[in-house]
């Protein structure tokens, strides 16, 4: 930030390296009807500025609740465009998705139909009117959910970072350094991480917890502006210390971008 115009007293903005722009993108939950649009938008956006390395990241949570998870998976495994590098995050939903499928794992804990896993088996075909309470066994989702997406979402990373930023799902655990943070909180931490005002080590960029609007803080900035229930998908852009929102909403039935600066 130009010392001259920085009000005394402020810190310096945190800042993405020269030479590189990051967009990050919110919980998609399924609505890749919502997803496409935003990221056409970004393309645009890249097309508008000068040139950059650009990388766009998704912050976890592709799948449940939305009607399109299979869809959306499929799409951020093989349909992904090439205006930029992606990075796909593990949310806490995929945690829960690839828990339910693992033989090894304790599932009479796992309330993933509850949260959003009846969508998600409906977007793959599971004929889910046949379904009670219980997870299916494991032998059914498998014949449902193909071994390509079951890879490729347990594989995903929990975090990335860029410059003064670190880009996670759900946040991280204050007095814990980032390189020994918990994968589990880095996709499931809620309130102790929210109601945190002190210094993270970096400016923490996630999603996870909804906000009608971007939820913007000293330290962080959640941008899950609940897609599956709101109609409304949210990216951050980022280049040097300036920021701005791409969104995506439903309007009057149809999809409508917008661009707005964050000064």
């Amino acid at each position: 930030m130009n010392t001259l115009t920085q009000r005394r007293g402020d810190a310096p903005r945190p800042q993405i390296p020269s030479g590189q722009r990051v967009y990050a993108v919110g919980d998609v939950h399924g609505r890749l009807d919502l997803l496409l649009p935003l990221l056409a938008h970004v393309r645009d956006d890249i097309g508008a500025r000068a040139q950059a390395d650009n990388h766009v990241v998704l912050l976890g949570d592709l799948v449940d609740r939305g009607p399109y998870s299979a869809e959306t998976v499929e799409y951020a495994i093989s349909g992904l465009p090439g205006f930029a590098t992606f990075h796909v995050l593990m949310g806490n939903h995929e945690e829960a998705m690839m828990r339910a499928m693992d033989p090894l794992e304790d599932r009479s804990q796992n309330l993933w139909l509850k949260f959003g896993g009846y969508e998600t088996l409906a977007s793959y075909g599971v004929p889910v009117a046949t379904l009670g309470d219980e997870l299916p066994p494991v032998e059914t989702l498998r014949q449902y959910i193909p071994e390509r997406h079951r890879l490729f979402l347990d594989n995903l990373p929990d975090a990335i970072r860029f410059g003064d930023y670190v880009f996670v799902h759900a946040g991280v655990r204050p007095g814990v350094a980032l390189e020994e943070q918990d994968p589990t909180d880095m996709r499931w931490i809620r309130h102790e991480f929210l109601e945190h005002r002190g210094d993270h080590g970096a400016f923490i960029v996630h999603g996870h917890s909804i906000s009608t609007e971007p939820d913007i803080q000293p330290n962080r900035m959640g941008i899950d502006t609940g897609a599956y229930r709101s109609g409304t998908l949210t990216a951050l852009g980022l280049e040097g210390d300036r920021r701005w929102l791409l969104r995506a909403s439903v309007i009057d039935g149809e999809v409508q971008t917008k661009l707005s600066s964050l000064g």
